[in-house]
């Protein structure tokens, strides 16, 4: 079956259910910044009945519980709105191929988060290495050298095929449904933990710069969510790319060469 049977007509998105989305999905990234704004550092901040759970904890699962959580969070804040054409464009072909689109369009959202909240574990396992190993300091941020071999690093791989590879599918929805097109919710959430996987495939290294600039560093944050941004939207996302890993790599040089 080709694949242009296999998605149907794509039909316009009511403007009710386009909305919703919107709503919808600018209601939970500005929840999202909110949490980072707030940043909750021990058990208390969540309020006594989670003071009261954490309790009998030991401290060090408590505060490694607390940077999963604002690496989970940071990971929805700062993807969500790349993500949005991509969730809009599923609920256009969903709604050719029945009801329920919206709630499909969630669960293909849901399965794109489950693949960030694998990585934000991982890279909190990592932070909890680095700050063991008194790579990470207090500041949440790298010495100088590493910090500098972060940013050569984060540009080479700005310059590799896998990083041009996932960044086309990141930035081509039609492009990715009709090749990896399934029916149903399953279908829909599976979906979304391969979009997710080239997603994290895009932009994993981008995402560890916050380990040079400062994890909480809301401003790094706000810069990096805003670059990522640009390089799926723009019509010349190879060109941005490389452009950004050049300027990674000389910047982490020049950050070498003053360290």
């Amino acid at each position: 079956m080709e694949s242009s049977e296999r998605l149907g007509a794509i039909s316009a998105l009511p403007a009710r259910d386009r909305t919703l989305i919107l709503v919808e999905l600018g209601a939970l990234t500005a929840l999202s910044w909110l949490y980072l704004v707030r940043m909750p550092m021990s058990a208390s901040d969540f309020g006594e009945v989670a003071a009261r759970i954490a309790a009998p904890m030991p401290s060090g699962v408590v505060e490694l519980w607390i940077v999963f959580m604002m690496w989970a969070v940071m990971m929805v804040a700062m993807m969500l709105p790349s993500a949005a054409p991509m969730i809009l464009t599923y609920a256009k072909i969903a709604r050719g191929h029945g009801t329920g689109a919206i709630a499909k369009a969630w669960l293909f959202a849901a399965g794109y988060f489950a693949v960030w909240t694998i990585f934000s574990a991982v890279a909190t396992i990592a932070q909890a290495v680095l700050q063991r190993a008194s790579i990470l300091s207090n500041a949440m941020s790298t010495s100088s050298l590493v910090g500098a071999a972060i940013l050569v690093i984060a540009g080479i791989y700005q310059l590799t095929p896998m990083k041009q590879a996932c960044l086309f599918h990141c930035q081509s929805p039609v492009s990715f449904f009709m090749t990896h097109w399934r029916d149903g919710a399953g279908g829909a959430f599976r979906m979304g933990l391969e979009h997710g996987s080239f997603c994290v495939g895009c932009c994993w290294m981008l995402m560890l710069l916050l380990f040079a600039a400062g994890v909480m560093n809301l401003t790094w944050v706000a810069a990096l969510t805003a670059f990522v941004l640009i390089e799926k939207l723009v019509p010349y996302p190879r060109a941005i790319a490389n452009i950004a890993g050049a300027s990674l790599i000389a910047g982490g040089v020049l950050l070498a060469l003053r360290a």
